[in-house]
């Protein structure tokens, strides 16, 4: 039976997600440090969670200051479904925010919104501390501070093994040098989106860190400090989804609506297109063959950016397989 055979008997129930984007869980759990369960200190950590989650879903550090927002920032409650307390180390306050009025709220603000489906990032991350030199591995200790910090930022974080012929690679030279080549010829088993070196000192009991993202031909850097570790990781992965947002996060009433085909589609792919185009507003125009059409409504950009997340590849109109283009189809892609 070809696809559009099975879309016309409704058999929908697959859901296969075969790309390296992650649909993260917890995205609208906020977790934040308190020193007592008082009134007042769960009034001022409800409203850090509140801007940790507007800042995890814009990667805009002044959207929480948006007049639109007054009030929900004067009673979050509105968009929180329940709360409770974490013992630790450290001890902090869970506030799990409703995702349906979340989103509505952000989104009647005129905010962009970036989902649930975010590139999985690989990082390399160097410690050079008073103990020495170490590449932070999985099941590493020091990576807790690592996956604590790309949870609290809504990065899906995935650590190489740090095995010996790893420790070869990651070495500060190449963690720190403009050619990514070395890095991604050992991060290519992991299968991830984006490739971040870190390279983390410690000085006089403080800690500074440079770092550098890779997000297919693009490069992103910078510094930053901290009085610890952990404060330190979450000042990377700050920056770093600060500087992936843009290129996945939609804003709602500007975007350019057109009409999107693509080739090689199963039913499986058919679920897995539904995921990455529902911040678009995808609407299924036509099937013909294993080519589909759908109406978006996003930046050109942005919908190659996140059609990129499930290594579909763009082709020009003389590359389309097949039969002729559907009438006033702007983008093409195939997987």
């Amino acid at each position: 039976m070809r696809f559009h055979q099975f879309l016309a008997v409704g058999c929908l129930s697959f859901f296969s997600l075969a790309s390296h984007a992650e649909i993260l869980t917890g995205l609208y759990q906020v977790r934040e440090p308190v020193s007592s369960q008082t009134p007042e200190e769960r009034t001022q950590a409800t409203q850090k969670a509140l801007e940790t989650l507007v800042l995890r879903l814009t990667g805009d550090a002044k959207a929480v200051q948006n007049p639109a927002l007054e009030a929900i920032r004067k009673d979050p409650q509105q968009i929180i479904s329940q709360y409770g307390y974490d013992a630790g180390p450290p001890e902090s306050l869970q506030v799990d925010f409703d995702p349906v009025s979340t989103d509505r709220a952000l989104r009647q603000a005129g905010l962009s919104l970036w989902g649930t489906n975010r590139p999985a990032l690989l990082g390399w991350w160097l410690n050079d501390s008073v103990d020495g030199s170490s590449l932070v591995g999985d099941g590493q200790s020091a990576a807790g501070p690592l996956r604590l910090a790309a949870q609290h930022r809504g990065l899906p974080l995935r650590l190489p093994l740090a095995d010996l012929s790893e420790q070869l690679v990651g070495t500060a030279e190449n963690l720190e040098g403009s050619n990514p080549a070395p890095l991604k010829d050992a991060s290519e088993r992991y299968g991830a989106d984006a490739l971040l070196a870190v390279h983390a000192r410690e000085d006089d009991g403080k800690w500074s860190a440079k770092w550098r993202l890779w997000v297919g031909d693009q490069q992103e850097q910078g510094t930053a400090e901290a009085s610890d570790q952990a404060a330190l990781a979450d000042a990377v992965m700050l920056a770093v989804s600060q500087r992936l947002a843009p290129r996945y996060a939609v804003k709602p009433g500007i975007s350019t609506e057109q009409l999107l085909q693509v080739q090689g589609m199963t039913l499986e792919r058919y679920a897995q297109l539904g995921r990455l185009l529902e911040p678009f507003g995808g609407q299924l125009k036509s099937v013909e063959g294993d080519r589909i059409v759908y109406q978006v409504n996003g930046s050109a950009e942005q919908l190659r950016s996140q059609l990129g997340l499930a290594q579909l590849h763009e082709v020009t109109a003389d590359q389309a397989q097949g039969a002729t283009d559907a009438p006033g189809v702007q983008l093409r892609f195939r997987w």
